[in-house]
This record gives structure tokens, C-alpha cells and sequence, in this order.
């Protein structure tokens, strides 16, 4: 009992990033997913990825339609818990977010958050509501509405949003490659490229299907074995082909021209 007791007890693994401790290597490679934003599990429906099983299972009743928790008051139901319980606070007039600038209360989370705009000044975005504490923030993101693309490319012309994307695209011209594997030595351009290698490594396959369990290591090959059950098939027409081809074509371009320049 003792041994149990002291293995429960014990943290062996940290986090290196926030110094966190956990007792297995499961959960701290569950943990590093809010660092890295990685998102292994896909819904077969949409394609929305998501870092926990738990967020996609709630997110599938949107296409089941699956509402399992109810008002026992009036009997409307809702996909989520929290939903049912803001629902509630209609019946019961519980009014649990207060203002500290003005006292003013609020029983539902989001009209509260949205209220706190008023005294601090962030900047809200129209087309999605989304909010920053600056208006150079907000302008850059609205870019991503207005399909604007500002920073261009001296060598291929290739146009982006944001001046990093435009930084990491011009590693193709420099060949910099800052992503460094510290077990084999090999060096990356890009962090994509840097997180996939290591897995060869670690043995990691963070994508999982939700449908048979099976996991893979990258997230093409998973969305490749979902057609599986869903039964789709590649796009086979004539516009499509063309498209692939285009694509390739403009790759092997773009190689040509590198290799001119270098």
C-alpha cells in the first residue's frame, strides 16, 4: 500500500516550457498541446481539429444533433453542460459575474466578457468578435477578413498576410534552417517540417481517428485513412487533375528559379 501510495504521490516528468509536473509522460504530452496548439484529433464530418478527445466528442453533437442535457424546468436541451447551466440562471435569476468598474451583474459568461470592453478600451472585431488591447493588433488581424496581403517577396513575388510568414518563406532563397534535431543533428527550415521529424524519433502519433482509434503521426495520413469509413474518394474530374497539375508545375518552377539564384 505504501509503494502505491508513494508512486501516486510522485511527479517524474516536467514540462520545460512552463515547469509543470506530471506523473506520467501521457499527460504531460496532453499538456504540451497548449503550448504547441496542436490539434490530433479531426472530426470526420468537418475537419475541425481539436487537442483533446473529449472537446471533439462535444463537438460531433453539432452534426448529430445529440442534445443530452436538459432544463428540468422547461425541458429545452442543450449539447454542452455549461450551456444548461447559464440556461438555468433564466429560471432561477442567479446572476454570478459582477462588474468591478460599475457593479452592473451578468448570469451569462459571454455578455459579461463583452460588457468589460466598455471600461478597458479593447478594440473589438466586427466580422467575428474576436477583441485586442491595441488597434496595431486588430488591424493585422483583420487582414485575415480582407484577404489582404501586404508583404511581398523581392525574389518570386509571392505575396503574404504577415510579415513571419513572408520571413519563413524567404528561408527557400537564404536555405536558413533554425529548427535544429539535437538525436540525429539534421537542421530544418521550417517548424512544420522540425516537429514531424522528431516524431521519427519519439515514436509519437498525436492523430487519432475517432471513428477505429488508430493513430498516425502525421495529419495527411490520417485524413487519407478517415475516407475509409466515410467512403470518400479523391477528386477524380478533369479540373481538379488539371489544378494538381498546375500546382506541380508551379512548384518545379519555383525550384528552376532557386536554383538559378543560388
Amino acid at each position: 500500500y505504501r509503494k502505491s501510495q508513494h508512486k501516486i504521490g510522485k511527479k517524474s516528468v516536467k514540462c520545460d516550457t512552463c515547469g509543470k509536473s506530471f506523473q506520467f509522460k501521457s499527460r504531460l504530452t496532453k499538456h504540451l498541446r497548449a503550448h504547441t496548439g496542436e490539434k490530433p484529433y479531426l472530426c470526420s464530418t468537418c475537419g475541425k481539429g481539436f487537442s483533446y478527445k473529449s472537446h471533439l466528442k462535444r463537438h460531433q453533437r453539432i452534426h448529430t444533433g445529440e442534445k443530452p442535457h436538459s432544463c428540468s424546468t422547461c425541458g429545452k436541451s442543450f449539447i454542452q453542460m455549461p450551456q444548461l447551466i447559464t440556461h438555468m440562471r433564466i429560471h432561477t435569476g442567479e446572476k454570478p459575474y459582477s462588474c468591478s468598474s460599475c457593479g452592473k451583474r451578468f448570469g451569462d459568461l459571454s455578455a459579461f466578457r463583452k460588457h468589460k470592453k466598455i471600461h478597458t478600451g479593447e478594440k473589438p472585431c466586427d466580422p467575428c468578435g474576436n477583441s485586442f488591447h491595441d488597434k496595431s493588433r486588430l488591424t493585422k488581424h483583420l487582414i485575415s477578413h480582407t484577404g489582404e496581403r501586404p508583404h511581398s517577396c523581392s525574389s518570386f513575388g509571392k505575396r503574404f498576410s504577415h510579415i513571419t510568414n513572408l520571413k519563413t518563406h524567404m528561408r527557400i532563397g537564404t536555405g536558413e534552417k533554425p529548427y535544429f534535431c539535437s538525436t540525429c543533428e539534421k537542421r530544418f527550415s521550417w517548424k512544420s517540417e522540425f516537429k514531424r521529424h522528431i516524431r521519427i524519433h519519439t515514436g509519437e502519433k498525436p492523430y487519432s481517428c475517432s471513428n477505429c482509434g488508430k493513430s498516425f503521426s502525421r495529419k495527411s495520413t490520417l485524413k487519407t485513412h478517415s475516407r475509409v469509413h466515410t467512403g470518400e474518394k479523391p477528386c477524380q474530374t478533369q479540373q481538379c487533375v488539371d489544378k494538381i497539375s498546375l500546382t506541380s508545375v508551379s512548384y518545379s518552377y519555383d525550384l528552376d528559379v532557386l536554383l538559378f539564384i543560388i
